[in-house]
């Protein structure tokens, strides 16, 4: 079956870890025909934005995109691209999995969680304005109607992997409003999943006992911030962020990416880590169902790295971005 698919290379290093992806999928067996969409900050300059209206377009015509980083200027400027396509694409659900690889050097054995974000409210959403000329006022906004849905979109995601068990995390012992709202919520959806263990956890807690035993966990369900926050603690348990896959999905259309930054000053220099884009390719392909491929893939990633031959330099190698991708390539050619 053919899937045509909308493919973001981003500015940075995006376009070398997405080239090296696409060349992985597509040795896959896999057949996808890509639509080669441009999105970042060289586009400012022609339409203003560094997401013009033909990538949301060609977005919902294909339902399906992956999308390498995109540089967002810090505390002024253009809003987050990201956070744009969430809220343009109603894509309220971010899916972080932590998973252990070997020959991949952690403090940490066994790690093998998901932290499931909800992606279009609370603080994160960025609805603020300045008081006066010294003050600044953000916005914290949650609803029944966003917590419901994450909520049974965790339970939903636990059923499908076979998990065991759900953590709603939260701070409802001070924001008794807000993070009330979301934990009564999840503690309303839970009574629907009675095969499944549900808990909750204090957000502050939450990191200190993911520190001290994250194999005690399993999906964990957030609002925005703290699973932005949280997500990003989780890939430091299993080797950062150059092995952290990711997905924006909604209801109509799906979104994966790495969740690393764009580096620019690492661009065209063949050196930065695919891994996170391959593996975000991965749950693209368990996304369109190509599971066959999705597996092919996955196990040759994992024999690369139990070789340590081909590993790039934050991995303790010194193989390049196209070098890492062409010994994935040979596995699943092996």
């Amino acid at each position: 079956m053919a899937h045509k698919v909308t493919l973001i290379p981003g500015d940075g290093v995006g376009p070398e870890i997405a080239q090296a992806a696409r060349r992985v999928i597509d040795a896959s067996g896999t057949n996808i025909e890509w639509e080669v969409v441009e999105a970042g900050e060289a586009l400012i300059p022609q339409y203003g934005t560094p997401l013009p209206g033909y990538v949301l377009d060609s977005i919902r015509r294909n339902r399906v995109a992956l999308k390498g980083p995109i540089t967002t200027p810090v505390g002024g400027g253009f809003r987050s691209v990201n956070v744009t396509l969430r809220q343009e694409l109603n894509l309220y659900a971010n899916v972080r999995p932590a998973r252990t690889l070997p020959g991949i050097v952690t403090r940490y054995q066994n790690v093998d969680l998901v932290v499931v974000r909800e992606n279009t409210e609370d603080l994160y959403a960025g609805i603020e304005h300045r008081v006066g000329t010294d003050a600044a006022e953000s916005i914290k906004i949650i609803t029944r109607q966003a917590s419901e849905r994450i909520a049974r979109f965790a339970f939903e995601l636990a059923r499908k992997q076979g998990r065991k068990k759900v953590t709603a995390v939260h701070k409802a012992n001070i924001m008794k409003l807000t993070d009330g709202l979301f934990l009564e919520c999840a503690r309303k959806v839970a009574r629907e999943y009675p095969d499944i263990v549900f808990e909750d956890m204090i957000v502050d807690a939450m990191c200190m006992k993911l520190v001290q035993a994250p194999e005690n966990y399993d999906v964990l369900v957030l609002p925005n911030l703290y699973g932005d926050i949280v997500s990003d603690l989780c890939a430091g348990l299993v080797g950062g962020l150059g092995v952290a896959p990711g997905a924006n999905i909604g209801h109509e259309v799906a979104v994966f990416e790495p969740v690393h930054g764009s580096a620019p000053k690492h661009a065209g220099k063949n050196r930065i880590n695919p891994l996170a884009m391959i593996l975000s390719g991965i749950m693209m392909l368990q996304h369109l169902g190509e599971d066959e491929a999705a597996n092919r893939i996955y196990e040759a990633v994992l024999a690369v790295l139990r070789e340590g031959k081909a590993l790039t330099y934050d991995l303790g190698g010194s193989a390049g971005t196209s070098d890492m991708a062409d010994a994935i390539i040979s596995k699943m050619q092996a």
